[in-house]
């Protein structure tokens, strides 16, 4: 079972999800339907970085991936024998 604290930064980091999952879908699906001159526009990025973002994130977790990987083989790894 897991304990108070777990939860809570279990619901914490859920939360946080939901927020950048809403800001990204309203970013990319409804501000463009939505007039340039609109007071909303302030609240968001310029558009580049709906993809720029992403492509960043992407690149990191492909990295931090690799990485695990190649540390587990590198520990993994038996020695040689010497005969």
């Amino acid at each position: 079972m897991a304990t108070g604290a777990d939860q809570f930064v279990g619901m914490g980091l859920v939360g946080f999800s939901l927020l950048l999952f809403t800001y990204y879908t309203l970013w990319v699906i409804i501000l463009p339907f939505v007039d340039s001159d609109h007071l909303i526009h302030n609240y968001f990025l310029p558009r580049e970085y709906s993809v720029i973002l992403p492509g960043v994130a992407a690149l990191f977790l492909v990295l931090c991936v690799g990485t695990f990987i190649a540390v587990v083989t590198w520990r993994n790894r038996k020695p040689k024998k010497v005969e």
